[in-house]
């Protein structure tokens, strides 16, 4: 299991209770990057691909592996990009911490198993955009919604996804999604009566995700390990009702 810490928002002043992904090894053991406790979280406001990797020693086999940088979204639609103890510097003590009081967060995911016959999400790595239109599409299809389909050609409305009942939009771009995506996303899913589903590497501008609130556009943030987390309460409903 690996270890949390908390994280606090510099825009917003939330506290997250932050742990990280763990992955497998070539060896086969689990690793998860070590979070760097002494360092602040840093908002993502200019992303690349070649820089959103880090790299992590396996404690069991000592092989160095490229792993994505780990990261939190949070509901404000700021995406944080979580420090990580370089390899070559020691491990903390694992005892006598001073580590900030947390306070609950004011958005709070829904489980992911709300859903029984959900099984568990598996996502896949991003580092293209036509990767995160992919991650994108496998969890609608994980929520119930069938035969999405993934035009080889961007449409000229934006919609990157579209399937009988849902249209969704992939924003991979550095810079927070705009209102005016956001509208027209509805607007397309209005016309289709169908689920408008956003999904943003940057997150959101704070009138895209006011309006997004007041239309019920379920707003998710992703991380370069392909998974989506909710920023809303009408993602939190998706997630929970599923298709």
């Amino acid at each position: 299991m690996t270890e949390s810490m908390p994280v606090r928002c510099p825009l917003c002043r939330r506290d997250h209770l932050y742990a990280p992904p763990v992955y497998p090894c070539a060896c086969g053991a689990p690793i998860a990057p070590p979070l760097l406790r002494a360092a602040r979280p840093e908002p993502i406001s200019h992303r690349t691909w070649t820089d959103d990797w880090v790299t992590v020693r396996c404690p069991a086999c000592e092989r160095h592996g490229q792993w994505p940088q780990p990261e939190l979204g949070c509901p404000c639609g700021t995406v944080l990009r979580i420090p990580v103890r370089p390899v070559s510097s020691p491990a903390p003590p694992a005892s006598g911490e001073t580590r900030p009081a947390v306070r609950p967060p004011s958005h709070r995911p829904l489980p992911r198993t709300a859903v029984a016959s959900r099984p568990t999400f598996r996502p896949v790595t991003i580092r293209t955009a036509r990767d995160a239109v992919t991650a994108a599409a496998l969890y609608l299809r994980w929520l119930g919604f069938r035969e999405v389909l993934q035009p080889e050609v961007r449409p000229v409305s934006g919609i990157d996804l579209r399937g009988p009942k849902v249209v969704a939009q992939v924003d991979p771009t550095t810079r927070p999604s705009t209102l005016r995506a956001v509208e027209c996303l509805w607007l397309n899913g209005l016309s289709s009566s169908a689920v408008s589903v956003f999904f943003s590497l940057a997150g959101y501008a704070d009138d895209a995700r006011a309006r997004a609130d007041q239309l019920g556009v379920p707003l998710f943030v992703m991380d370069l390990t392909g998974s989506p987390q909710p920023v809303n309460a009408a993602a939190d409903d998706l997630i929970a009702t599923g298709a």
